[in-house]
């Protein structure tokens, strides 16, 4: 399998280099299980942090449950929120928004639970991801922080993908480029 060498957060890695589609691969940046990658990278964006004002971190499920968990230990954040893919039978009365990201081949949703909405009602919410490509999940998890009353007070993530490392609007470490069906960037 062809692969892109990352550098980030002063460390390298190997991606992978998977098939979207017929004209499009991306690099997987996968942060499960990499404890030092995860640990780096919560540091630098909190790093990228200190010029925002915010009171509390939200992300969508899954792959960037450990980096927000990382940055509010590492930050000393007593709650943070994320965003579910499915309600739960915990979640009492849940908003929810559509998301589509460049990584999940149908139209989803995200959840939050009324109580969590609740707590970000009139509240500033930092938005961290692992990857920021299309801007598809960013749109769902801002519409979401829209929906429970709270304002968005900046967005980040490790890496920008392919075109959205030109956005002005976010804050991210390093940048990622899509590549073409045969591997090569784009």
């Amino acid at each position: 399998m062809a692969t892109y060498t990352m550098h980030v957060a002063g460390l390298t890695r190997e991606l992978p280099i998977c098939k979207v589609n017929d004209d499009l691969s991306i690099g997987a940046f996968i942060m499960f299980g990499d404890a030092e990658l995860t640990v780096a990278c919560a540091r630098d964006l909190l790093k990228l942090a200190e010029q925002l004002d915010y009171d509390y971190l939200f992300t969508a499920e899954a792959k960037s449950i450990p980096l927000i968990h990382e940055m509010a230990r590492q930050s000393g954040a007593e709650k943070y929120f994320i965003a579910r893919k499915g309600p739960k039978v915990y979640m009492p009365d849940p908003i929810s928004v559509d998301d589509q990201s460049i990584t999940t081949l149908s139209l989803q949703k995200l959840y939050l639970g009324s109580d969590e909405a609740a707590m970000m009602k009139g509240k500033k919410i930092l938005i961290v991801d692992d990857v920021i490509s299309t801007g598809g999940s960013l749109k769902a998890m801002e519409a979401l922080v829209e929906k429970a009353g709270g304002t968005v007070a900046g967005r980040m993530a490790v890496l920008a993908e392919g075109g959205a490392a030109a956005r002005k609007d976010i804050l991210f470490l390093e940048k990622l480029p899509t590549f073409n069906s045969d591997g090569t960037p784009q």
